[in-house]
């Protein structure tokens, strides 16, 4: 319930959202037009889009080690980023999004777009070789390259400390005592 004196200010908001690396062009663009749609529909207002490429993930999502970034800045009220997300959830090419709120009360009259940096540049990746591990490299079951071996201790004969005091083996004598 607004009142005169209440009235909702806008706040300017940051998605990225990472889109499948085998994405194609095509598919890139009606998710872009659905992000578009929604703001404007929204009765908000686009302030940048940048497609970032190809990038290596933190840790793999859905079985993806790599993922096309797309940054989108922009304006808005109340709901937005609700009913943006939920568009974005419901997109299959969409592996994650997230949004950060940048600024408060915002005054969208006094905000100047550059016509150029809201437009969406077609995504032209080339194919994507993929890299196909070995399953026993995968397993752990090869020895690892020399310069960075599995286990950094040094190996067991070397290790004369702890089978050896004194020059006398730890264990029993010829009588048998310890």
């Amino acid at each position: 319930m607004l009142t005169t004196t209440q009235s909702l200010r806008s706040k300017e908001y940051e998605t990225i959202y990472v889109l499948r690396p085998d994405i194609d062009a095509d598919t890139a663009d009606k998710v872009q037009a659905r992000v578009s749609e929604v703001v404007a529909r929204e009765a908000g207002q686009m302030l940048k889009v940048e497609a970032w490429g190809r990038r290596k993930l933190a840790y793999p999502v859905a079985k993806h080690k790599k993922g096309v970034y797309v940054f989108v800045r922009y304006v808005g009220k109340g709901g937005l980023v609700h009913e943006l997300e939920r568009n974005l959830k419901l997109q299959d090419s969409v592996l994650k999004y997230q949004t950060v709120l940048t600024r408060e009360n915002v005054d969208v009259a006094g905000l100047a777009v550059d016509p150029e940096e809201i437009k969406f540049q077609r995504l032209e990746l080339p194919p994507e070789e993929e890299e196909r591990e070995s399953r026993e490299r995968a397993l752990g079951l090869l020895d690892l390259a020399p310069d960075n071996p599995r286990d950094r201790r040094e190996p067991r004969a070397e290790r004369e400390d702890e089978f050896e005091d004194e020059g006398e083996p730890k264990g029993k004598d010829e009588e048998g005592e310890v």
